[in-house]
């Protein structure tokens, strides 16, 4: 049961920036025998990063027990079960740390699949995830998280086939499994339909609610249904992104007669705006372009979140943040939220006595700052699943 006066999490997924040659699991080839027992010695690090960094909410990899699924790979199948001591001994570290966890499996697990083999192996990749949280331990505030999937050319029965999906799950899968609104298919009406007809509990994302809302709800009172669907004592949690706004840089070949055209201006054709001036013997050429609004920014825009949670005040809930930089923008977050908004601040726990702890935060980003290139597992849903 959660504690109703806690102060709201943030929280930020796998890949930790902060502190170089942290790994988030076994990344080793199937040759090298990689195990969930390695995963979870390397994770062991980054819990303590976390609780170092006052950080009190991470997501998992998804692939922190390698090959386990993997059909043609029967020698790993029985790897979570192998590691149940070192499962139950991670989960309690993290209740003692005071850190929720949680997966979100990638935009391949499906079950609104037409192929009913597809289903059937995305239900076995979410039942293992599910079982690794329950040998964790761990309470129904860790979830996985999944969209609904693709339209397959209809929208409706895809909806649909979903709740069919969700009915083949077992009992622990169904425990932990969250459902999000996406950014380019299954808006917050569809995702609350669903929810009306299996009581799955819902996660509200900000920047898909932005991106993909044809019914015109408002925010609130959509932020309000969601939460209501968490049963009393686990909390909520909610996803939250700025846009990426600058420029896209787009590779392109470059023909003969473009190379022709160019020779001695650097030119751009009619309409482009190059990165560089073209030059004669080039081949590929750097095209800039208008930023896509269902992209994650690197960093939170302090104003924007700010203005959502006032917008939210009187409700509780943590708050997962999907920047691009991982850990570096939620420590760059805390100060920007006690400089310009501390009545947001407050309610994260973050008072004036972080002052100092923070500005050191935001010495050391000053030095060094990355970002993640890989897209986010909920992003790219245009290209996913069709």
């Amino acid at each position: 049961m959660t504690d109703a006066y806690r102060p709201l999490r943030l929280g930020f997924p796998v890949k930790v920036m902060g502190k170089p040659g942290l790994k988030s699991g076994d990344t080793r080839r199937w040759q090298k025998n990689p195990h969930l027992k390695c995963s979870l010695e390397l994770l062991d690090e980054v819990l303590e990063y976390l609780r170092s960094e006052r950080l009190d909410m991470y997501r998992l990899s998804s692939d922190i027990a390698p090959y386990a699924t993997h059909p043609d790979m029967p020698q790993f199948h029985k790897m979570v079960a192998e590691s149940d001591a070192e499962l139950r001994a991670f989960g309690a570290k993290a209740r003692a740390y005071d850190i929720r966890l949680s997966f979100h499996p990638s935009q391949y697990v499906l079950l609104n699949a037409p192929n009913p083999e597809l289903t059937r192996k995305s239900i076995w990749d979410l039942s293992s995830q599910a079982e690794m949280l329950d040998r964790m331990e761990l309470d129904d505030e860790a979830v996985m998280i999944t969209h609904v999937g693709g339209v397959y050319d209809d929208h409706e029965a895809s909806r649909a086939r979903w709740i069919e999906g969700w009915e083949q799950c077992p009992e622990h899968v169904r425990r932990r499994l969250v459902l999000e609104n996406d950014d380019v298919r299954f808006s917050a009406a569809d995702v609350l339909w669903i929810h009306e007809r299996t009581g799955v509990r819902l996660i509200f994302d900000y920047q898909h609610f932005w991106c993909l809302n044809p019914e015109r709800l408002d925010m609130r009172d959509t932020l309000e249904r969601f939460l209501a669907t968490w049963p009393d004592g686990v909390r909520p949690k909610i996803h939250f992104s700025s846009p990426r706004t600058e420029m896209r840089e787009v590779k392109q070949k470059v023909s003969a007669r473009e190379r022709a055209a160019a020779a001695g201006s650097g030119k751009a054709s009619a309409g482009e705006v190059l990165k560089a001036p073209l030059k004669p013997a080039a081949r590929v050429k750097t095209v800039l372009r208008p930023p896509v609004w269902t992209g994650h920014a690197d960093f939170t825009n302090p104003f924007e979140f700010a203005t959502f949670m006032r917008m939210a005040v009187g409700l509780v809930f943590d708050v997962m943040l999907e920047g691009k930089a991982k850990d570096l923008s939620l420590l760059r977050l805390r100060p920007d939220l006690l400089r310009f908004a501390p009545d947001v601040a407050a309610r994260f726990g973050i008072t004036d006595q972080d002052a100092a702890d923070f500005a050191a935060d935001e010495a050391r980003l000053e030095g060094a700052v990355d970002a993640d290139d890989e897209p986010d597992v909920d992003e790219g849903l245009a290209q996913a699943a069709e």
